[in-house]
């Protein structure tokens, strides 16, 4: 063998890489605040609801994941989030904000992997990446793959930390 010969151990190791921000959601969210539709922005009366909900333009979120929450600390009761709904027809509706929606979408993201596609397979999930990822990313993704790789790693190939490895039988 040439000593002078650079060989990339790490590509020829076999493990599998996952990017977890290949799995953010990528559709636009909009905030919808309910607090624009309270009296002073504070009071829910049903009849200045009502009202304020059809002259309010909902056309901007249409076709978009809406992320539908209140603002100020108030009652609203439940019926409120189903009215305002049914003017959201035509988007996917969530509670919560803008963070929240994204980190719920980006978990129904990764629990729809195929984790068949890694039995048996050396996985590293990166632990760098250009957003931020919370700390229930990478459970998800570890209870997602466990039961089928041979081993789970986190970090990068040359630095990884190992997580999981299954049992020899």
């Amino acid at each position: 063998m040439n000593k002078d010969v650079i060989v990339n151990r790490v590509a020829n190791s076999g493990l599998l890489n996952i990017d977890l921000s290949n799995y953010r959601p990528k559709l636009e969210i909009l905030e919808l605040d309910l607090k624009l539709f309270l009296f002073n922005g504070v009071i829910l009366k049903e009849a200045l609801f009502r009202e304020h909900l059809k002259k309010f333009d909902f056309g901007k979120y249409k076709d978009k994941n809406v992320a539908l929450f209140c603002s100020v600390d108030t009652i609203i009761p439940r019926w409120a989030y189903m009215l305002i709904t049914t003017h959201l027809n035509d988007s996917k509706v969530f509670f919560g904000n803008k963070n929240a929606v994204f980190q719920s979408l980006f978990l129904e993201n990764i629990n729809s992997i195929n984790s068949e596609e890694f039995i048996n397979k050396s996985v590293v999930v990166n632990g760098c990446s250009d957003i931020e990822i919370s700390e229930s990313i990478y459970i998800a993704i570890t209870k997602k793959l466990q039961k089928n790789v041979k081993s789970l790693m986190f970090g990068e190939a040359c630095s990884a930390v190992p997580i999981y490895k299954k049992r020899n039988e």
